[in-house]
């Protein structure tokens, strides 16, 4: 199934992404702009270099082969005499002893011959050769034995001859290459660090609506007296307010019908007191009643035992919705489980682990006792009977099994049966449950009594068939 992202993810996405954004223009920029200056300045001083080889050249080779000394100034032809002619290997000398900063090769056209310093006059264009030769100054990016180099070409004084260097790119290449290889690090460290200040805003921003989510959770769980704490931004304040009037009226409401409904379960406890002794009397001359009175009277006294179990269930959500605090006190867990669990099953069913046998937790015995009775109860008249009560250390501090002989529960209904008269789904294709008989305050009841002993209880499957619920409860050793 996908994962959808929750508002803290959209809002940490989107501040990762704008993040991201804004890195890549801010890195495309810089990559333009620095690239563009970097690959012009590389230009600029490889034709400048050139410029000035060839100024140095011109004055070597002119000025010589002038009879009247040398010309005035430059592309000047002599004013009088004749030429003297430079041997080759003069004109080679000249060329050898140019500085060379940082030029890998140098190559010059003279009196219709190619006088070369490591290259070779084929790794010249024709073109540029020729654009240089009629005078005009030429630079471009050419590749000589795998390598990119920039070639400048300048004329040298008389038509057809010219200089040409070529400069490496290798350098400005592997910066470039630093360059861009910085930039984008940068882009991924920026959005992560959006990512991370998103992250951080989110926690900040839904962090009340975090508090508000966990007092409703509290409020659902039965602790009415949550409330929010009041907020002094304008934008929050009055949500805060809102909430806690809300919880205070149903805070209100709840506790007027747990009133009511312990006034009613207690008004009807003297007239349900005579119904059971006069049902009693009455089941004492069973022998003496006629046969067609007999089958009505047993349905009756079932119907009473279910009202009389109902009533009871009702005084004690009344006891709680009302604010009852109990009274706690160190208990023994081992020896209280195995007391109400063999009192409420009439057999020997509880087994203590060695090391539970001295766990000890501050507990109300009454609500305890009752946790234990109500799922003994429940697994002996509704689950096929109790195959067993184990009380071992573990989870908070001591974990509580109860085990049942029946079908086990739907995993639709182990949330729903714990709620008030709660019995489960029930559909045409679903076989019977037998924890849908009953009041339905039952486990409701211990649920209340677990959390109110700050534990947690689950209905889950038992690996050798049937129910198990398992309570997880606070304790420590003696």
């Amino acid at each position: 199934m996908r994962r959808r992202f929750g508002l803290r993810d959209r809002v940490m996405l989107a501040y990762g992404l704008l993040a991201l954004g804004l890195s890549g223009v801010l890195a495309l920029v810089t990559w333009s702009v620095v690239s563009n200056y970097l690959t012009n300045q590389r230009i600029s001083s490889a034709i400048v270099e050139t410029s000035d080889n060839k100024t140095t050249l011109h004055y070597g080779l002119y000025g010589l082969t002038s009879s009247c000394g040398p010309v005035r100034r430059l592309n000047e032809e002599p004013d009088c005499g004749t030429t003297v002619a430079l041997s080759p290997a003069r004109v080679m000398d000249l060329v050898e002893a140019l500085p060379s900063t940082d030029a890998a090769a140098m190559l010059m056209r003279y009196d219709g011959a190619w006088y070369t310093v490591s290259a070779s006059s084929s790794d010249i264009p024709a073109d540029m050769v020729e654009a240089a030769a009629s005078g005009v100054q030429v630079d471009r990016r050419i590749e000589v034995d795998g390598d990119e180099v920039l070639a400048v070409g300048v004329a040298l004084g008389r038509p057809g001859e010219a200089f040409f260097e070529l400069h490496p790119l290798n350098r400005l290449d592997k910066t470039l290459q630093t360059l861009k290889l910085t930039l984008i690090l940068a882009a991924i460290i920026t959005s992560l660090l959006g990512l991370a200040v998103g992250r951080l805003a989110s926690t900040l921003a839904l962090r009340p609506l975090a508090k508000l989510t966990a007092a409703a959770a509290a409020v659902a769980r039965g602790r009415l007296d949550a409330r929010l704490e009041a907020e002094n931004d304008p934008d929050l304040g009055g949500l805060a307010q809102s909430f806690n009037q809300t919880a205070a009226a149903l805070e209100k409401r709840v506790a007027a019908d747990a009133r009511f409904a312990g006034d009613v379960s207690h008004e009807l406890r003297t007239p349900l007191m005579t119904m059971m002794n006069s049902m009693q009397l009455i089941q004492n001359h069973h022998a003496e009643l006629p046969g067609s009175v007999r089958e009505p009277l047993e349905l009756l006294g079932d119907d009473l035992d279910r009202f009389r179990q109902l009533v009871v269930d009702l005084l004690e959500i009344s006891r709680d919705d009302g604010g009852d605090q109990g009274s706690r006190e160190l208990v023994r867990i081992g020896d209280l489980v195995r007391a109400a669990a063999d009192a409420a099953a009439g057999r020997e069913i509880t087994e203590v682990a060695p090391d539970a046998a001295d766990l000890t937790m501050e507990a109300d015995k009454r609500r305890l006792e009752r946790v234990i009775a109500n799922l003994v109860d429940n697994a002996e008249q509704h689950a096929g009977g109790c195959k067993g009560v184990l009380v071992q250390a573990g989870g908070k501090g001591v974990v509580i099994y109860v085990d049942d002989a029946g079908p086990g529960v739907p995993e639709a209904d182990r949330d729903r049966i714990f709620e008030r008269f709660g019995r489960g789904s029930t559909t045409p294709d679903t076989p019977p449950n037998p924890h849908r008989t009953g009041t339905g305050l039952g486990l409701a009841i211990v649920a209340r009594h677990v959390e109110w002993h700050h534990g947690t209880i689950q209905a889950q499957s038992r690996p050798e068939g049937g129910a198990r619920f398992t309570i997880d409860l606070p304790a420590k050793n003696p």
